[in-house]
């Protein structure tokens, strides 16, 4: 369980990295016009993903969970996998990545990277560390709980992405 514990706490740092990277691409955003959208939604999202790595470092120990390595072992690999793909996603956008929804008008979407193969590649990663992280450690309540209120704020997050996009092609 250590190294669990470990790989929380260094999604944590990880975190922090990200909102560094994403208000410093924010603001580059905004100062060439960016139009931003999906504030009312943002708050809980910040909030759920507090909460994931809240959960994550409390269900074990609280609830005696022990590391049981046939379900620990590939779920350690997915979400290492997750980070990798979260960085590329950050990577190929560049200074358009932000954890909002800004967009600037008149700038192309991104079809290299991961974008060549999906359109919100993202996602994909949070989705899988969603369930791989608490599942590592054998936090299965916390596993299920988040995937289903991320399936529920995704597709409100989603659908804002989509028409910020659309209203600015």
């Amino acid at each position: 369980m250590i190294v669990y514990y470990a790989l929380v706490i260094a999604t944590c740092f990880e975190r922090l990295a990200e909102l560094v990277v994403g208000k410093r691409n924010a603001a580059w955003s905004l100062a060439r016009g960016g139009v931003e959208t999906g504030r009312g939604h943002y708050p809980p999202m910040v909030l759920l993903h507090t909460g994931l790595l809240a959960s994550c470092l409390i269900e074990p120990a609280v609830a005696h969970r022990s590391f049981i390595p046939a379900l620990g072992i590939p779920m350690l690999a997915l979400a290492i996998g997750a980070q990798g793909l979260r960085w590329w996603c950050i990577r190929t956008l560049g200074p358009r990545w932000n954890t909002r929804v800004i967009v600037v008008p008149g700038l192309p979407l991104v079809a290299t990277g991961p974008y060549r193969w999906f359109a919100h590649p993202n996602y994909v990663a949070v989705v899988v560390e969603g369930f791989a992280l608490p599942l590592a450690g054998s936090a299965w309540v916390t596993a299920l709980v988040f995937t289903v209120l991320n399936a529920a704020l995704l597709t409100v997050r989603l659908r804002c992405e989509i028409r910020a996009l659309c209203s600015t092609s």
